[in-house]
């Protein structure tokens, strides 16, 4: 399976708004909230947390999510 992925470094926001932004309505509210030491995805099951590293993962519906970087690293490979 083929997913979009970006990598929080603490230092890049804008690829995470920008993320987010790329795939929704101009009019929907925004996903995501981050901050210099994480970020909050919000979904249908609750908001969900990601760190520094951790990996934000758009899936095959639309939907975020984060994933930390071993799992990311052991369950994807680039493309």
């Amino acid at each position: 399976m083929v997913v979009d992925a970006v990598q929080f470094r603490g230092d890049n926001a804008h690829a995470l708004i920008d993320f987010d932004d790329s795939f929704k309505p101009i009019e929907a509210p925004s996903r995501i909230s981050v901050s210099s030491f994480g970020f909050t995805v919000f979904t249908l099951e609750g908001d969900m947390f990601g760190a520094v590293g951790d990996w934000l993962i758009r899936g095959v519906k639309g939907e975020l999510y984060p994933c930390k970087p071993d799992i990311f690293e052991a369950t994807y490979e680039p493309v």
